[in-house]
């Protein structure tokens, strides 16, 4: 059993958003995506993954697939990683992210395809 407080994985950059990770196995990855105002995350994919975003603070807007999905205290987004993900911080205030990426066998990487919930 291990504990990480989040605050430690809060760390911001004038330049850019930053990713703390807090955790890692074989199957999965946890970390923290941290932005100031204005401050935004390229579109990429997690071929093979699926993601479990947790806002822990402020407000922003998922871009999944094309489509825009507003966000902010305590939402929870789940995606599958084919499709391309991008997140901007539209808000005043600072925005953090827990995210969760587990790893997908090739055989459920179509099924998530097919049941997309983002």
């Amino acid at each position: 059993m291990e504990k990480q407080p989040i605050a430690l994985f809060q760390q911001l950059k004038e330049t850019r958003f930053t990713k703390q990770v807090m955790y890692k196995s074989n199957d999965c990855t946890i970390f923290i995506l941290n932005f100031l105002p204005g401050q935004q995350m390229p579109a990429h994919y997690h071929i093979g993954a699926e993601l479990f975003l947790h806002v822990l603070q402020g407000n922003g807007t998922f871009t999944y697939d094309g489509r825009d999905l507003e966000v902010s205290k305590d939402d929870v987004v789940h995606c599958g990683g084919t499709k391309k993900l991008a997140f901007t911080n539209t808000g005043t205030e600072n925005v953090s992210i827990y995210v969760t990426l587990s790893k997908v066998n090739d055989e459920n990487i179509n099924s998530i395809e097919k049941s997309e919930s983002c």
